[in-house]
């Protein structure tokens, strides 16, 4: 969908991965996709990470207090694992930009935080998964 490719344009060199982050994002609710549409600062991009030289990120600078950068970054092996697994990861993170990177309710752990959110999507960790 075309209203989502301003968000994922890094993603088009790779297809497997640009269409599973489109699969999440179609799916996650509206009030959701809004948010991330609305907010100049989201951005999905791809980690570039190369051992022994490290890896480079450029976001925009953060805004006033509490609209900080909100950039998830995905690894290309999710283009190559279990699909659910990749649903999954790809919907914790976008979880963690959503409440960026925060709790949620009475869940103050973020990273559980995340994770219960991204069940509420429809999008629990798989039991047997790949990584």
């Amino acid at each position: 969908m075309v209203i989502f490719s301003s968000l994922i344009t890094e993603l088009e060199d790779h297809p497997e991965l640009y269409q599973r982050v489109l699969s999440v994002l179609h799916a996650i609710p509206q009030h959701v996709q809004q948010d991330f549409l609305q907010d100049p600062r989201f951005r999905v991009t791809i980690d570039n990470f190369v051992p022994g030289v490290g890896w480079t990120l450029y976001m925009p600078t953060p805004g006033p207090i509490g609209s900080g950068t909100r950039c998830v970054v995905l690894r290309l092996k999710l283009s190559h694992c279990l699909e659910a697994f990749a649903h999954y990861v790809i919907a914790h993170e976008f979880a963690h930009a959503f409440l960026r990177n925060g709790p949620w309710g009475e869940i103050l752990d973020v990273e559980e935080a995340a994770d219960a959110l991204a069940a509420t999507w429809g999008y629990r960790r798989p039991e047997n998964s790949e990584k």
